[in-house]
C-alpha cells in the first residue's frame, strides 16, 4: 500500500523550525520563492498561479495572513475559513516546500527574515507596490508579477455559492 506523505510537515509554526528550514535551503543553494495571500477558499486560479511560481525556484514557501489580517483586509465576513484550515490545503499541494502564518498587515518582516531569491505577486500589482520590493532587489533577488488565470478568484467564488450558481454558468 502506498505510505502518503504527511504534508504537515511543510507548516512551519515557529521561528526555531523555520531559521532550521531556512539554513537547511541555503546550504543546499536552493532558490527561494516567496508568496504569500490570505488564500481564503483555495480553488483552481490559485492552484494555477502557486504551481508556475513554484517553476521560478527549487523551493516554494507561501506566507499565509492570520485569521485576524485576513478580517483587516477583507472585512469582518472573512475569512471562511480559519487559518489552520487554510494553511493545510496549500501544504496539500505537492509543489507548496512550506508555509508560514504571519499577522502583520503586509508579510515585509517575514519577506527580511526569508530573503527569498524571487518574491512574487499577481500582476494585479505593480512590482514597485509589492511588499518587499526594494528589500528583495537590495540583496539580488528579484520582484515578479504573475497573471491570474481568467475567471477565477475568491470572491467570485463566494458570489456563485450566495447565489447559488455553479462555475459553468
Amino acid at each position: 500500500m502506498k505510505q502518503v506523505e504527511d504534508f504537515t510537515r511543510k507548516i512551519i509554526t515557529t521561528n526555531e523550525k523555520l531559521n532550521s528550514l531556512l539554513e537547511k535551503w541555503s546550504d543546499q543553494h536552493d532558490k527561494i520563492v516567496f508568496t504569500n495571500g490570505c488564500f481564503d477558499i483555495l480553488h483552481k486560479g490559485h492552484v494555477d498561479y502557486l504551481k508556475r511560481a513554484a517553476e521560478l525556484g527549487t523551493k516554494l514557501m507561501i506566507g499565509v495572513n492570520s485569521d485576524a489580517s485576513v478580517s483587516a483586509i477583507k472585512g469582518p465576513k472573512r475569512p471562511v475559513q480559519d487559518e489552520d484550515s487554510r494553511m493545510y490545503l496549500l501544504a496539500a499541494l505537492e509543489f507548496v516546500n512550506a508555509v508560514v502564518l504571519f499577522n502583520d498587515p503586509t508579510p515585509i518582516n517575514l519577506i527580511r527574515k526569508v530573503r527569498p531569491d524571487v518574491l512574487v505577486k499577481g500582476a494585479d500589482y505593480k512590482p514597485e507596490e509589492i511588499a518587499g520590493y526594494h528589500d528583495v532587489l537590495s540583496w539580488g533577488g528579484e520582484v515578479l508579477t504573475l497573471e491570474f488565470l481568467d475567471g477565477y478568484s475568491t470572491s467570485k467564488v463566494i458570489k456563485r455559492i450566495i447565489e447559488g450558481e455553479n462555475e459553468s454558468k
